[in-house]
């Protein structure tokens, strides 16, 4: 079956180098190194400001915090906020923008007009990345592909990474009845992407935490029949351990982006297996817009 979201999968090479050039040319209202910056979103768009945090604490460049917007604590002096929201409706963001007054603010988005632009000092438009299905793939990846080059990363390996992604087999995954995705860094954000991706478009049973807090608890549910999937190299020894559970470790040579885009072609192949569409998960909604805000 063919969906909106098989062409947005497979679109993200392309988007990325577009996106790159955003960011290397340095585009306004980015964070410039040295602020102490915020970093807000939710969902999907929280999970790229976990990984998005990570990265540019890594590299040196400030105090970067990455918050659900409904949960940034108050009373938090920051240089700036930025906002990730691929309709730029969602209510939670557009409030947190209306309420950081003094504080500079900036948003990524899909759209090209709306609430969140108006309410932020300054908008980043990515139109080309915007989506039809109610599942987020390409906005998301090619925000975090113009951040990580706003960060000085070259984008080359990345974007071939992710066409090597597109012709991966996924055969052997599908017969799973369980997945747990790990990460390690900026790549616990999208651990917890992968997972999400696969509960919406699938329905499907699948968690996700920090490599190194596996151990401590959540690999009591591996067996026989169960994966467990690494997005970027784990620790070294955690492979060993998963494979006395009899459950299967699952990892590959990528760079972790792209190594996401395989997670999402195994939740859109899942949802095929059970007859959903994954354009339009049960109970969700493109934006999520709140009537009472």
């Amino acid at each position: 079956m063919s969906t909106f979201v098989h062409e947005e999968i497979e679109s993200q090479p392309a988007c990325w180098s577009r996106a790159a050039e955003v960011g290397s040319a340095g585009a306004a209202g980015l964070p410039e190194p040295g602020e102490a910056v915020a970093v807000v979103g939710c969902g999907t768009s929280w999970f790229m400001a976990m990984a998005y945090s990570s990265l540019r604490e890594a590299a040196g460049q400030g105090r970067t915090d990455a918050f659900t917007a409904s949960e940034m604590p108050t009373g938090r002096d920051y240089d700036r906020v930025l906002a990730i929201t691929r309709s730029g409706t969602t209510t939670e963001v557009v409030r947190l923008l209306a309420e950081s007054t003094g504080t500079p603010s900036t948003v990524i988005t899909a759209a090209t007009d709306g609430p969140a632009l108006a309410a932020a000092d300054q908008g980043i438009h990515l139109p080309f990345v915007d989506e039809r299905s109610v599942v987020q793939t390409r906005f998301a990846t090619s925000t975090l592909a113009l951040l990580r080059a706003h960060l000085g990363e070259s984008l080359e390996r990345v974007v071939d990474d992710g066409g090597r992604a597109l012709e991966l087999e996924l055969q052997p995954y599908l017969d799973a009845e369980q997945v747990t995705f790990l990460g390690s860094g900026w790549t616990i954000g999208l651990a917890h992407e992968a997972a999400l991706k696969t509960r919406e478009a699938a329905q499907f049973w699948a968690e996700s935490y920090p490599a190194m807090d596996y151990r401590h608890g959540p690999i009591s549910i591996a067996q026989p029949g169960r994966l467990v999937w690494s997005l970027g190299a784990g620790p070294t020894d955690l492979e060993q351990d998963v494979a006395a559970t009899g459950a299967t470790w699952v990892g590959h040579d990528l760079d972790p982006l792209a190594g996401l885009v395989v997670a999402q072609r195994f939740a859109v192949a899942l949802a095929g297996r059970r007859g959903l569409d994954p354009d339009r998960p049960r109970h969700l909604t493109r934006a999520v817009v709140l009537d009472n805000a």
